[in-house]
């Protein structure tokens, strides 16, 4: 009986995909390469795919994206670079191309991906920080961290504020060594389960697209640093090297390196909760005194009301302690990017439990500038850098093309393929209030969704029947359902896919307190501001969540950011994340 309901699941599939698929994604694909990554077991460099087996049997005379994806799978050798990165294909910062993997070819289902631009001005920003130890002739000064412990969406979170810190700084970034993540280490054994970010986001690019970014592995770090004798114990002052003199960690034990680095390295302890991270206009000593001057006066006001800032947002380019005001969201204490921090050489950040230190926040958030376009430019450079890779987002524009065909075809008067999408979280959620019935989960949001709508739904729920309501109600479709989308594909990045799937949906309703919710929503924003949808003015999109009661509709309304941070993600993102792009073209940033 098992057998039997493995292959009626499969004919359905195959159904769908061979019998109502229909994009043309060109006639030539031929360097379709999937990310199958680095197989580091048995130190094999090779991207291998999870499957070799053929299914070009399966369609005949066929011109689909199915078959296309399915038949031009070739094996791709990675670069000799020290962190061992995948050589991309071209990567494009102001836009998309699909051809070199698999499509879709035609414009109109590969530019809707694209929330991202790119803004020259931009390109030129060096931070005054690192302007200003350029003049003193003083050393490179490094940024290092750990990535969280949590799942991918807050070891993302963590990783973008860093690295926001890094570039405002004029630091270079380190990155940490290629190891596993919690909740990414599906198939071990048989693909790749060690991660570097490099995986997921074009790191190796931003050097060149950006004059004041550099970014390095640990292995060049140490050997850079702490093997010519730079770096010292904290405590006793005398010159510590790695242990065992290793240099490469990929794949390692991490523990007595973090030990390592803890010791070695000057390690704030910094708490989203309790503090905002604030960086001074400039290096000079009284941009650092206007920061606690302000901060004195705004205690000196009084608790501020928080909900007087309900669809009430301050302007992006606002005084200083007009912007410092809402985005204190109740905390008392500044987190001052000083002199002491400006002259370290190395700064680290740790994730450790036991000390409750960890960047489970947002980086819009936790970091607050005193120049109001500093504030936008790390908010850009997040939205138009830190993004998927363009593999992945190809992959998914496949399964929005297919869906907004199906659409189109299935449900009247739908000439755009509208769609709509669920994230329905149900695995090992702490939130057990979010845990809702099928039944419940159908009776809150039914009002959103149309009936007969087209619905994807994106869930860790492994036991498909839990859908039946919804079935009855929608054509309902999951990602299990468009393999051969994206055949040979890294299974560890089937969670991304489902992000960047439901991101392009019509209604969206999410999960509160999942990070995995939040990241849709974040790039819902950025779409509604590129396309200036209705409510963009205040940073509203068409979301919801189906629990708890006063949290359906907050996406529905401008909400400052408030605790507890990571729950959800906050219109100040991308609400006029633009504004004064053309001031910026002709003002000097250093």
């Amino acid at each position: 009986m098992v057998i039997v309901s493995v292959f009626a699941m499969m004919s359905v599939t195959l159904n769908l995909l061979l019998h109502d698929s229909a994009i043309n994604t060109g006639d030539n694909p031929s360097k379709y390469h999937p990310i199958l990554n680095r197989n580091r077991m048995n130190n094999s460099k090779k991207m291998v795919m999870q499957s070799s087996e053929s299914h070009h049997e399966l369609l005949p005379n066929q011109h689909t994206a199915v078959q296309e994806a399915s038949m031009n799978l070739v094996r791709v050798e990675t670069s000799n670079s020290s962190q061992g990165l995948m050589k991309e294909q071209e990567h494009r910062l102001g836009g998309l191309k699909c051809e070199s993997y698999g499509g879709p070819n035609k414009k109109i289902f590969v530019n809707e991906m694209v929330y991202w631009s790119d803004i020259p001005s931009d390109s030129k920003f060096v931070s005054p920080f690192k302007t200003n130890n350029n003049a003193k002739g003083g050393a490179k000064q490094y940024m290092t961290f750990e990535p969280d412990g949590g799942g991918w969406n807050n070891i993302r979170m963590a990783m973008e504020t860093v690295v926001a810190m890094a570039f405002a700084t004029g630091r270079t970034l380190v990155m940490p060594p290629a190891q596993g993540m919690y909740l990414l280490r599906k198939d071990r054994g048989k693909q790749n389960t060690d991660f570097s970010f490099a995986d997921f986001f074009h790191l190796e690019t931003l050097s060149k697209e950006h004059d004041g970014i550099d970014i390095i592995s640990t292995e060049e770090f140490l050997k850079r640093e702490a093997l010519t004798g730079n770096l010292r114990n904290k405590t006793t002052g005398e010159v510590a090297f790695p242990p065992g003199n290793r240099t490469n960690w990929d794949g390692q034990d991490l523990k007595p390196f973090k030990e390592y680095m803890r010791s070695v390295i000057y390690t704030p302890l910094w708490s989203p909760g309790s503090c905002l991270v604030a960086f001074p206009a400039s290096g000079e000593p009284q941009d650092v005194e206007h920061l606690h001057q302000m901060l004195y006066t705004i205690h000196s006001e009084g608790r501020m009301k928080h909900k007087s800032f309900e669809n009430n947002p301050t302007p992006v380019d606002a005084a200083p302690i007009d912007r410092m005001r809402e985005a204190l969201a109740g905390r008392r204490e500044l987190c001052i990017y000083d002199e002491e921090m400006q002259n370290a050489p190395v700064i680290h950040f740790m994730c450790y439990h036991k000390m409750r230190v960890r960047l489970l926040t947002h980086f819009y958030s936790f970091l607050f500038f005193e120049d109001w376009r500093h504030q936008l430019w790390v908010h850009r450079f997040v939205r138009d850098h830190l993004r998927y890779l363009d593999e992945l987002q190809c992959a998914a524009a496949r399964v929005v093309a297919e869906l907004r065909r199906i659409a189109t075809k299935h449900v009247k008067n739908n000439p755009e393929g509208h769609f709509d999408a669920f994230h329905i979280r149900r695995g090992d959620f702490q939130f057990k209030e979010t845990r809702l019935e099928a039944d419940d989960l159908y009776a809150r949001s039914k009002q959103y969704v149309p009936e007969g709508s087209v619905l994807y739904i994106a869930t860790d729920e492994r036991k498909k029947n839990f859908f039946k309501i919804f079935e009855q109600h929608y054509k309902v479709y999951y990602l299990d359902n468009f393999k051969l989308l994206f055949r040979g594909l890294n299974t560890n990045y089937y969670g991304m896919l489902d992000q960047l799937i439901a991101s392009k949906s019509r209604t969206f309703v999410g999960t509160f307190h999942s990070t995995f919710t939040g990241y849709i929503n974040r790039m819902r924003g950025y779409h509604s501001m590129q396309k200036k949808l209705p409510g963009h003015e205040l940073g509203i999109i068409q979301s919801y969540y189906f629990n708890p009661d006063h949290q359906i509709e907050a996406m529905r309304k401008y909400r400052p950011i408030q605790r507890p941070f990571f729950s959800r993600e906050f219109p100040v993102a991308w609400r006029d994340i633009d504004k004064g792009i053309e001031t910026n073209a002709t003002a000097s940033w250093s």
